[in-house]
């Protein structure tokens, strides 16, 4: 996929977790509810973040953290979006996709760490 593609879908993302943090903190009356957007859209923001933080280390010569960008996707998709179904009032077992998404994210970081340990030195780059 192209830079740019990535990078906006990056930023489309970043506006997502805006909008649903708003619509949790503005629309939603149930205490649970808001708690569940509330995580979800923080958790989601930060990812967001990380993500651009993953093409810009690709352009530092750090080619390998972009295997990173698919783990924390993923992630964000089933841990932030499993709570967002389940403010909106989806079946208690979608909250099982959650722990699923903890774990890719999880993974995203271990891959990215992966990234940055294994970039081969320069003569030029000081300790």
């Amino acid at each position: 996929m192209k830079q740019k593609t990535v990078l906006g879908l990056i930023c489309l993302s970043g506006f997502l977790a805006v909008a649903i943090g708003a619509f949790g903190a503005h629309g939603l009356t149930s205490p649970q509810a808001k708690a569940w957007v509330e995580t979800g859209s923080g958790q989601h923001m930060a990812h967001t973040l990380v993500l651009f933080v993953c093409v810009w280390l690709q352009t530092q010569g750090y080619p390998k953290a972009r295997f990173a960008i698919p783990l924390f996707g993923l992630g964000m998709i089933l841990f932030a979006g499993s709570l967002y179904a389940l403010a909106l009032g989806a079946p208690r077992a979608v909250a099982m996709a959650a722990p699923l998404g903890g774990l890719s994210l999880l993974a995203g970081w271990i891959c990215l760490a992966w990234a940055c340990f294994s970039r081969k030195e320069t003569l030029h780059e000081p300790d």
